[in-house]
């Protein structure tokens, strides 16, 4: 989000932000800010008024916790912004979605936009954020221009919720290879991300073809997941992993963690392990990026390699 204000500031737009707590660094650089709840309709309608569009970032991100909470701030609270946009006749609305929507129990290698949802994902993140996704593209585009960016695994300056999670779980020795090790995966720098986003955002109109689609974005290549997870830790000087654990082993304890969590009521978002937290770190998930760059010119601005640079030069600085 702060990328994107940033990269619109640049082109000269007034940027309005809206959350529940207040981002003084941002209102510092002259966004004007709405402290407002998605699940709140009114507080939606009124921050979404004299607006041309809408990017919506906002969304519950967790690998367990409760399927209700899920639904009303990923589904009704987008509802509730699509809502608002008719109301207040916005132009357009870019979603950020994710690769977890079509993400099911088998590794997608080289996976384009005509992936379907899966009908069973172990995933409530990935379950709501599908049904959220759909609402978005299946909006009439004569009423609001809609449009969704699926962004994987977001790195870089300012992250506050992949990496440091990453790091804890290794420094706590949490954190094991899941599988062989060789798994890839799309990543992708947050400036690449921000990019994308307000590409997307210039290119919906009525006459372009990117109303009502879906984006995979990411790297050029996709990374061996755990190589790149030990660089990572590296840059935060941790050690890297090395111990490993079979994919069928970490399948039956997420089975029997979420098991203990239904019948002892455990609400918490963070389980040791889940079957789709196993599936992810385990399994091959990249796709193709085609569609991004024909319909609205997407290229990563950053290659992996200054993109790491870059996050490591911002730590220790």
């Amino acid at each position: 989000g702060r990328y994107i204000v940033k990269l619109l500031q640049a082109k000269g737009h007034i940027v309005y932000g809206l959350g529940r707590h207040e981002h003084q660094d941002l209102i510092d650089q002259g966004v004007k800010w709405f402290k407002a709840d998605i699940r709140n309709y009114e507080q939606v309608l009124n921050a979404t008024k004299d607006v041309d569009a809408i990017i919506h970032c906002a969304s519950k991100i967790a690998m367990w916790g409760e399927w209700q909470e899920f639904l009303a701030i990923n589904v009704e609270g987008t509802k509730n912004l699509l809502k608002a946009a008719k109301q207040n006749k916005v132009k357009k609305f870019v979603y950020t979605s994710t690769p977890s929507v079509v993400f099911g129990r088998e590794s997608i290698e080289g996976g384009n936009e005509t992936l379907p949802y899966p009908e069973n994902s172990v995933s409530l993140y990935g379950r709501s954020k599908a049904i959220a996704e759909n609402e978005v593209l299946t909006t009439d585009q004569n009423k609001l221009l809609t449009c969704a960016l699926r962004p994987h695994l977001i790195f870089g300056p300012g992250d506050d919720h992949l990496v440091p999670r990453l790091v804890d779980a290794a420094q706590s020795n949490r954190l094991k290879i899941i599988g062989d090790g060789t798994n890839q995966v799309d990543v992708i720098a947050v400036e690449n991300a921000a990019l994308a986003h307000v590409q997307a955002l210039e290119a919906l109109s009525t006459e372009s073809q990117v109303k009502g689609q879906a984006y995979f974005v990411a790297q050029e290549t996709p990374v061996k997941l755990w190589d790149f997870t030990n660089e990572l830790l590296r840059i935060h000087k941790t050690k890297p992993v090395t111990k490993k654990i079979s994919f069928k082993l970490a399948y039956a304890i997420g089975l029997i963690f979420e098991m203990m969590a239904k019948f002892f009521d455990y609400k918490k978002d963070k389980l040791p392990m889940t079957r789709f937290v196993a599936m992810q770190l385990s399994k091959s998930h990249w796709y193709k990026h085609d569609k991004a760059k024909e319909h609205f010119g997407y290229h990563p601005k950053l290659s992996t390699q200054d993109a790491l640079k870059n996050y490591e030069e911002s730590l220790r600085s």
